[in-house]
Parts: C-alpha cells; structure tokens; sequence
C-alpha cells in the first residue's frame, strides 16, 4: 500500500487508510455523524466508457474522421482533465493539428458539440449499468435514513432518467448538474439541497476531477474510477467506518 501525501489523500478502491496513525497534531472530535452519501454520476456507472466514448466516436464518424477510440486508448486519454484536451491530444496524434492551429481549435470544438448532442440523443437507450454493488448501497443508504445525493456535469435532462434507470426511481434525494452549479461547485451545492455540511458527508468520486472537486468542498472522499471496485465501501458501515476515520484525522479547531 502506498501512502500518499496528506493533501494526495483519496479514498480509492481497494487502497484504504483507515487504520492509519493520525497525524501529529490531530485530535477526534466528538461529534461525527454520516448524514449523506452524494456520488458522482461517473461513480455510480462508468459512464466515460459507456456513454462518452461511444458518442464520440459516433460523432468522429459523422464528420468524417477516421477515428475510433478503444476502450483502452480512451482509458489513456482520461488522464487528462477535460474532452477538449483528449480530442486535441488525439488529433495532434494523428497529424490533424499543431498546438497553434486555430483551425483545429474549431474543428475540436465542432467535434465535442457533435459528442454532446449524439449522447444526449442516445445515452438512454445505450447499455449503461450500476457498478456492482452501488445500486444496492443507494438503496440501503436510503433506506436508512442517509440522505443521498447525486451530481453530474451533464444535463437534467438526461441525468434524472438515466439515474432513474440505474438505481431505481425515488432514492436519490438532491440530483445535481451544471445546469444548477458551477463544476467546482456541484458538491457544495448538493450539500446544502440535502441540508448536511460538507463534513459529515461521504462523497463517492468517478474521475480525479471529482476527487479534486470533493475534496476542495471539505469532504471525505473514495474515489472509483476503474472498472474494478473491489474492496469499495459498498455497504452502509463500511461507508460509516470510512468516514469516522477520515473524521478522526481532521484536526479540532482550537479557540484563539
């Protein structure tokens, strides 16, 4: 097992720290509850795999490009930031562009556009499941009185039903997107519909992005984003023992 920095932190599956020595310095608080779970969309489903990058090379195909990202080179791609950057990267691959090509620069654009419009056609009647075991933690989540909350850069307009089709119908709390919120603020937001602060919240990450985003909102934070989700917290006191030790390693404020 690796140990990250403290600020590198981030519950991942299958990596967790739970029995680690808390810093020097550190003391427990007294009070620690786990009112909600959010997720990030890309938690609950691989929809990177799924839904994005069938759309994109369906919208390759209708502009012409001889372009088809496997499962693996689009795996590659993730680890940059955002789709316009993975698009850049693979036209400049393919000697489409340079770094300064203004023309390229709308050419990604057109591609991306095309992208979202085909997913937004299409994502509801494409093969997306639950990972194993996050439909069922959903539900014990709810049925237990934790509020569950769900965020997503995409649309409501997709976002609810595909939700609804993963995990069943009523059992998500406060659904989140960038219709509502800005990217860096789509947890903080969820929080505040759910009525939880932020530090007695677990949020379930799909992409370092969200990782980088949870944790900027002051949450505790397991970050799925491979196909394996071994060793996740996949029931409610696993998810209750994860928070409770990311709650014993944050430091007690001191009074002035």
């Amino acid at each position: 097992m690796s140990v990250q920095t403290t600020e590198q932190r981030a519950w991942r599956a299958g990596r967790f720290w739970w029995d680690w020595a808390p810093p020097n310095g550190a003391q427990t608080p007294t009070i620690k509850e786990l009112r909600a779970v959010i997720f990030d969309l890309g938690a609950v489903a691989d929809l990177e795999n799924e839904g994005h990058r069938p759309a994109f090379n369906k919208a390759f195909a209708e502009l012409g490009l001889n372009i088809q990202w496997s499962p693996a080179r689009y795996r590659q791609l993730l680890a940059l930031p955002d789709e316009r950057r993975r698009v850049a990267a693979e036209l400049r691959k393919r000697g489409v562009s340079t770094e300064c090509d203004v023309l390229a620069e709308l050419l990604v654009d057109e591609i991306c556009a095309t992208k979202t419009m085909i997913l937004e056609e299409t994502v509801l009647d494409a093969d997306i499941t639950a990972r194993p075991g996050m439909a069922e933690l959903i539900a014990e989540a709810y049925g237990a009185g934790v509020g569950v909350g769900l965020v997503s850069t995409g649309s409501h307009t997709w976002v609810e039903p595909l939700v609804r089709q993963l995990v069943g119908d009523g059992v998500v709390n406060a659904t989140v997107t960038t219709d509502d919120a800005p990217r860096g603020e789509l947890y903080r937001t969820a929080c505040a519909e759910l009525g939880a602060p932020a530090h007695d919240c677990l949020a379930f990450a799909g992409s370092q992005e969200s990782r980088r985003t949870a944790v900027a909102a002051g949450m505790a934070t397991i970050l799925i984003d491979g196909d394996d989700v071994t060793g996740a917290p996949l029931c409610m006191a696993d998810c209750r023992r994860v928070h409770d030790s990311w709650h014993d390693m944050q430091p007690r404020p001191t009074a002035a």
